[in-house]
């Protein structure tokens, strides 16, 4: 697991964010989550779910190539620019009938990431609850679309059923680990499931 310590603190990262020309400081889980396990590739083709304000969605359009393409969905507006063929948004919910059918006519897909979370109560169990939910159907969604051999990074609250559904994604991949990005506040609860290898 990576550590929490965020020596650099909130601030610095919000402004790094501004500075580099992304909407959230949300960009550098990814980037530490890339590095490390390097499941973005030029010609990669990700399902980003949850993806505004579009902090991971742009980084990942930085990175891929007119080969790579990324559908992104939320139920938000995002806040970048980007008009190619590469890429579609799609607004709304990622479960529904409708957008399924839409996700589904861009796929298949080698890379699932999700760094939504749902919307906080303050009751820990609640939260945590709630967020085992939402990351059970991005596991159902990468489990349906996700080539052979592809990849997912989800965020899920710790403190509730995080290894249920470690568990059950290690019947889906290869490896899975569980890794807490240096960028996530030192008071966040939350932390990224990573899964390897489609089987």
């Amino acid at each position: 697991m990576g550590k929490s310590n965020n020596p650099r603190g909130d601030n610095y990262w919000t402004q790094k964010a501004k500075k580099d020309g992304y909407p959230a400081r949300s960009v550098y889980k990814l980037m530490e989550i890339n590095k490390k396990f390097r499941i973005i590739k030029p010609d990669s083709r990700i399902l980003d779910i949850g993806s505004a304000p579009g902090s991971w969605s742009l980084y990942i359009l930085r990175l891929i190539n007119e080969k790579g393409f990324l559908t992104a969905v939320d139920l938000q507006d995002m806040k970048i620019n980007y008009n190619k063929d590469n890429y579609k948004f799609f607004k709304g919910d990622a479960f529904s009938d409708e957008n399924i059918e839409k996700i589904n006519s861009c796929g298949p897909y080698t890379v699932v990431l999700s760094d939504a979370a749902p919307s906080t109560t303050g009751n820990r169990s609640i939260d945590t609850e709630r967020s085992f939910q939402l990351v059970s159907s991005v596991i159902d969604t990468a489990e349906k679309i996700l080539r052979p051999g592809g990849s997912t990074a989800i965020k899920i609250f710790q403190g509730g059923e995080e290894k249920t559904a470690f568990e059950r994604m290690k019947k889906i991949f290869k490896q899975v680990k569980i890794f807490k990005p240096d960028s996530v506040r030192k008071i966040s609860f939350e932390t990224y499931l990573i899964g390897t290898g489609r089987l």
